[in-house]
């Protein structure tokens, strides 16, 4: 069977099969399948639906017919409100609605002396007829009269009698000409009147702008940067998603108006305060920042919600469109080299708020934290505000700088101390630069009253470094942590507690905010708190406080790499707006030559200092040799009696011992305290005994 089998070829022009041998005129012809009516017909549609053109076409039909209904709708509503009270009405509702019933109470004045008006006016329309016809006569009778005597008048002086009807029939003539133009004119008025009324309704829709946003041409959808008009944002408030507020501002006679307070010019953008109608929430519009944003036609970071003095009011700033990337201007530090400081009177200019203002914050006895993500600009913002005070020659500073990347190498010659590194050695020194102020601080507390101190200024940037720090002293006790027995942490919060009496204060940089590298009560013991570009919400209220944070500080919505040393404020040293908890400022940035040569004007003012790099820790303490020395030829000695005698010897090393720390000491030496006749003890004899089984190196680590 299969040498019956004939091969056959597929020409790949034409599609068709041929046998061998076969020529073009023996070919089989290809036989065509007719396509069906409704098949053609169905893609012929689907063809006309999905044109460009007909959408085109269906947008501009949509567009224009949607105008004239627009213009009539609106057009007969203005009719509606110059005929009725019903606009008094709205207006009285939409006052009740914002709870101003003063405002209430003035529409309904009003309302009752526009139906008091209308009776009047009603009033008269029925003596009108009357009125008419009497009118009519007497303006007819005057005007025949006149016409008559001026007939007479021509007739006397062109002494001809036929002149005495000559204006009667003059004005007869021309009523007849004017009705016969008026019965050429009507008909075509006739015909042409209602499409002059339909154009006039279009031109009103069409000036509302009152078709779907998806039929106007495309120019007219892309709103991107308007002008902020009130219509503007009662729309973008409308459309928020709120139901209530939707619901209130349809139901205002004002379309949503009254809400809003004037829209004033601030700065690079304009600012608005919304009173929200009763059943709507400030948290329910600061929640959709994002989308208000959009509405408004602008991006997130370009409107700022916040909470004025007035109940139940927000507060919006909207940037005009690209403003925020601008650059502002430089610091008067770099522009006005005649500038001074002063710590207790002056102002430091930081830079300005969106309004475009100067923001001059005080550092009088205020300690101050700066936070953010990494290599935002919080060291720039942090030096800053020492250059500027750098400036009072009557300032000391002592700085740790635990980045040591050269970011305040300009400060030596202005600060006594200068530590520049991340090691654990560098925080050990700045622990210790730290107790160093603390043990200054004790000094002027107890110094007699009236005492004058000179400002003392601490700063520690990358303070997170020094938390996070696992090094454990001699002593047994942790240089890091957030413990009490934490070397660092307790030196800060003594520091906190009780420094600015005196002026000696402590400012501090860290990023990336937690719990670990930033305790509670450091981050709460600062004035000045200020905040970066954070990533989330639980890091702006651990950087600025749940206050500032509810009142609308947002620092996790600014744009990390693009708001680069934009800093969201909360303190009673800078100009924040009644009823705010914070202020935005965006910080003049001073490059590291540039503050090089602003240190260097610093340091003229100045006689010379000497910089350390280093604590002098002085002669290195034994605390077994000073606990023997104390005990002296007793036999034992109370523990207590033994720590007061220590703090006698030394009160810088061991002033703050407890027992604690005392039995850290002793403990594993076989000189540990115990009890005899029932109170603590430690024993001479052991003491000695531990003391004489040292190596020669005398260290009580060794000892041990």
């Amino acid at each position: 069977m299969t040498d019956n089998v004939v091969p056959l070829f597929k020409d790949p022009a034409t599609g068709t099969y041929t046998m061998p041998g076969d020529t073009p005129d023996t070919r089989a012809p290809e036989v065509v399948r007719p396509v069906r009516v409704w098949k053609r017909s169905a893609r012929g549609l689907r063809t006309a639906v999905t044109s460009e053109r007909t959408h085109t076409a269906a947008r501009l039909v949509a567009r224009h017919g949607m105008y004239v209904i627009g213009g009539t709708r609106i057009t007969a509503k203005r009719a509606w409100d110059g005929r009725t009270g019903s606009r008094y009405e709205r207006m009285i509702r939409a006052a009740e609605a914002a709870g101003n019933f003063e405002e209430a109470k003035e529409w309904e004045d009003r309302l009752t002396r526009f139906r008091a008006a209308r009776h009047h006016r009603r009033m008269d329309l029925l003596k009108a007829p009357q009125d008419a016809v009497k009118s009519a006569s007497y303006g007819t009778g005057l005007t025949a009269g006149g016409l008559l005597l001026l007939g007479i008048v021509l007739a006397i002086a062109n002494k001809d009698a036929g002149w005495i009807l000559a204006p009667i029939t003059a004005v007869i003539d021309a009523i007849g000409a004017i009705v016969y133009v008026a019965t050429v004119v009507c008909g075509p008025a006739v015909t042409l009147g209602p499409w002059l009324a339909l154009l006039a309704l279009w031109g009103v829709g069409r000036h509302q702008q009152t078709a779907p946003q998806w039929a106007l041409p495309a120019q007219q959808r892309d709103d991107a940067g308007a002008p902020i008009t009130p219509s503007i944002v009662v729309t973008a408030l409308r459309d928020l998603g709120i139901a209530p507020l939707r619901k209130a501002i349809k139901e205002m006679g004002d379309a949503g108006a009254a809400m809003l307070g004037p829209i004033r010019i601030a700065g690079c953008g304009v600012e608005v305060d919304v009173t929200l109608p009763s059943g709507v929430s400030t948290e329910e519009v600061q929640g959709r920042r994002r989308k208000l944003a959009e509405n408004l036609a602008r991006h997130e970071h370009e409107v700022f919600i916040t909470l004025p003095a007035a109940a139940r009011t927000v507060r919006l700033w909207i940037a005009d469109s690209g403003a925020l990337d601008e650059p502002i201007g430089p610091s008067p530090l770099v522009t006005d080299e005649t500038a001074t400081a002063n710590y207790k009177t002056g102002k430091a200019p930081w830079g300005q708020d969106l309004r475009g203002d100067a923001a001059m914050l005080s550092l009088y006895q205020r300690h101050v934290l700066i936070t953010g993500l990494s290599n935002q600009g919080k060291t720039a913002a942090l030096r800053a505000l020492a250059l500027w005070l750098a400036l009072d020659k009557t300032v000391e500073f002592r700085i740790a700088d635990l980045k040591g990347v050269g970011d305040w190498a300009m400060f030596l010659g202005l600060a006594t101390i200068l530590i520049q590194g991340p090691t654990d050695d560098h925080v050990i020194d700045a622990t210790e630069m730290v107790e160093g102020m603390v043990a200054e601080m004790e000094r002027r507390i107890q110094a007699p009253p009236g005492t004058v101190f000179t400002p003392l200024i601490g700063i520690v940037d990358e303070a997170q470094v020094a938390f996070m720090c696992p090094a454990v002293g001699d002593d047994k006790r942790p240089y890091g942590g957030s413990k009490a027995t934490s070397r660092y942490f307790m030196a800060v919060r003594k520091i906190h507690n009780q420094g600015r009496a005196v002026d000696v204060v402590l400012w501090e940089g860290t990023q990336d905010p937690t719990d670990q590298n930033l305790p509670k009560l450091v981050r709460e013991g600062a004035h000045t708190r200020a905040s970066l570009v954070l990533g989330t919400e639980s890091q702006a209220r651990m950087a600025l406080g749940d206050k500032a944070v509810d009142g609308g500080a947002a620092p996790h919505q600014l744009r990390q790499g693009l708001d680069k040393g934009t800093v969201v404020v909360a303190s009673d040293g800078i100009a924040i707006p009644a009823g705010q908890a914070s202020i935005t400022v965006r910080t003049h940035y001073i490059d590291t030559d540039t503050a090089a040569e602003v240190a260097e004007r610093a340091k003229a003012l100045r006689n010379g200092v000497t910089t350390a790099h280093t604590i002098d820790h002085g002669p290195e303490n034994d605390p077994l040799a000073d606990i023997l020395s104390v005990i002296g030829t007793e036999p034992r000695v109370l523990t207590q009696d033994v720590l007061k005698r220590l703090a006698a010897l030394n009160e810088k090393a061991y002033g703050g011992w407890s027992f604690i720390d005392l039995k850290r000491v002793l403990d594993g030496t076989g000189a540990e305290p115990y009890k005899s006749d029932g109170r603590m003890v430690i024993g001479r004899d052991r003491v000695a005994r531990v003391l004489a089984g040292r190596p020669d190196d005398g260290s009580a680590s060794a000892a041990e």
